[in-house]
């Protein structure tokens, strides 16, 4: 087991509940596990998603209704697994729609690997 690990060195940071399939994924969704790592969820919706494989990122104009999405975890969209890198806005509170939570504009995350389902 212990060479499994080696020539798979992703797996070992991989959190050992079950990924919601990517058949079964909303296509502008965040997902993260929870804090236990047991159900992994929906945790926030994107707009203007931009996938770079070339360079390594993922660039979205907005995040919202991101109130459960921690930031310094990794995240997945689609079959992306993603790290938060920057952010140009941050807000809890759209006046123009209240209904948005936190709202993250201009984010850029970096590309850490993908997820095959």
């Amino acid at each position: 087991m212990e060479g499994n690990k080696q020539n798979h060195p992703a797996a070992a940071s991989e959190p050992p509940g079950r990924p919601v399939p990517l058949a079964e994924r909303q296509p502008d969704a965040l997902y993260q596990f929870d804090r236990f790592g047991q159900e992994q969820r929906a945790v926030a919706r994107v707009l203007e998603p931009e996938v770079d494989e070339a360079a390594q990122e993922v660039r979205f104009g907005e995040i919202y209704n991101s109130d459960d999405l921690v930031l310094s975890d990794e995240c997945e969209f689609q079959k992306y697994r993603l790290l938060v890198r920057k952010i140009a806005y941050a807000a809890k509170i759209d006046r123009e729609t209240s209904h948005r939570g936190r709202v993250l504009r201009g984010v850029t995350a970096r590309l850490v690997g993908t997820r095959e389902q």
